[in-house]
């Protein structure tokens, strides 16, 4: 499933880019820098289509971009609920979508963050196919204490911290919040991989902070998005929770209960 960071529902101006880089450009200014700066330039012009605005909601003008990022995103999380596979090459589409928007519009720190979710997602991928024992299929299982509290310090403190500091010097306008919601994400993600029931309960957590925090923002679109993407949230636990009692519970130490594909329903 893809992850939840803030996502940038803005037209990118990319001439105002350009003339904002050009002020800020140091006078020690190399041949690679030249040539980077000319590779990222050229990349913003070739996905400028897909920053023309389709409709006006609120003030959330509304580009070709974002609605594909939210189609995919939707797309994934429903995947998700289904406990299938697909999910995650359809969570992967999705970030490298808005990696390749993102750093097209020189929004590196965003672009970083969707290389992670990449890479969590093809570690999940395989971890799916053959986290299990003999490398056979993961199943489904309910996390230890010793596991909830190692993701609740590394992401939820740790992961909010650190993101915290480089969102502030990177003049975020809610780096505590957004870094908040960004490592929660992380760490439901990391659970997902590990095919546990409980990632859901940090989705859930993530995007309850995400609703009023896009609200905030005046992304409406994305609002509602999120109304829709905790919707499905509650019926992935719902339904994962489903298949856990209907073969008797899976505690923590006990052997996972398997989940086919289309069976959480």
């Amino acid at each position: 499933m893809s992850s939840g960071l803030p996502l940038s529902a803005q037209l990118v101006d990319v001439d105002h880019v350009a003339r904002q880089v050009d002020r800020a450009r140091p006078l020690a200014y190399g041949r690679y820098d030249y040539k980077l700066e000319a590779g990222l330039t050229g990349l913003a012009h070739l996905l400028a289509p897909l920053n023309v605005a389709l409709f006006t909601l609120g003030n959330d003008h509304v580009s070709v971009a974002e609605l594909l990022g939210f189609v995919t995103g939707a797309a994934s999380v429903w995947l998700t609920v289904l406990a299938r596979i697909s999910n995650f090459p359809v969570g992967i589409a999705n970030s490298a979508f808005f990696l390749v928007l993102f750093a097209s519009a020189r929004l590196f720190a965003d672009s970083g963050l969707q290389v992670v979710y990449i890479m969590l997602g093809f570690a999940g991928w395989w971890q799916w196919l053959h986290g299990g024992p003999e490398r056979s299929r993961l199943t489904v299982a309910r996390s230890g204490w010793l596991l909830l509290a190692s993701c609740v310090v590394a992401f939820a403190a740790l992961a909010t911290w650190g993101l915290t500091v480089l969102l502030d010097a990177a003049h975020d306008i809610a780096p505590f919040w957004d870094a908040l919601t960004t490592a929660v994400s992380l760490a439901a993600q990391f659970l997902l991989n590990c095919k546990r029931i409980e990632n859901w309960a940090f989705w859930i957590a993530a995007d309850v902070v995400y609703i009023p925090l896009y609200v905030v923002k005046r992304l409406d679109l994305t609002a509602i998005v999120y109304v829709l993407f905790l919707a499905l949230c509650v019926a992935g636990a719902r339904a994962w929770r489903h298949v856990l009692r209907s073969a008797g519970g899976a505690p923590a130490g006990a052997p996972p209960v398997a989940v086919s594909e289309g069976s959480a329903r």
